[in-house]
């Protein structure tokens, strides 16, 4: 009897494990990265009103204009990142869906710009991106922490 109300007790006795300890130092550096990132995109919005050049880039994409359809296309890509971010760093639900996407809408632009657009632009000349790697290693690191994240309760 005494060894079964004990073995009950250990149970509160456990540490609670939280999400964001899946999560290695880097990625937890980048969450704080692009969340900042994502609120100065916004501010270049309004920055971009008063002054006549700001310049934005991302996955090979540039321009000097936050007002133009690469600049909104950049500032829509920082923001989303900002929010996939956010939902690891917060611990949600759907952070790790989030975050492949995040992932794989990145791998898939970084290649468009590499490979797709010296052919259409003969300007433009290839280059490889190096946040190609970095995507392809965040995606599986997110994919090998996948299960332990959803099943995990939230404290």
């Amino acid at each position: 009897m005494n060894e079964e109300l004990e073995s009950q007790f250990t149970e509160f006795e456990k540490p609670l494990i939280i999400r964001r300890k899946l999560l290695p130092w880097w990625i937890k550096t980048f969450c704080w990265i692009f969340m900042l990132m994502g609120g100065c995109s916004v501010g270049a919005l309004i920055f971009n009103l008063f002054t006549p050049n700001i310049r934005l880039s991302i996955y090979g994409f540039t321009t000097y204009t936050a007002f133009s359809g690469i600049g909104l296309f950049i500032i829509a890509i920082i923001i989303f990142k900002g929010y996939a971010a956010y939902t690891l760093w917060f611990e949600k639900q759907n952070a790790i869906l989030i975050g492949k996407f995040d992932a794989i809408a990145g791998i898939a632009i970084c290649l468009f710009s590499m490979i797709i657009l010296p052919f259409i632009f003969r300007s433009i000349r290839f280059e490889f991106r190096f946040e190609l790697i970095l995507l392809i290693i965040f995606y599986l690191r997110l994919n090998k922490i996948e299960y332990e994240w959803n099943n995990l309760k939230t404290i």
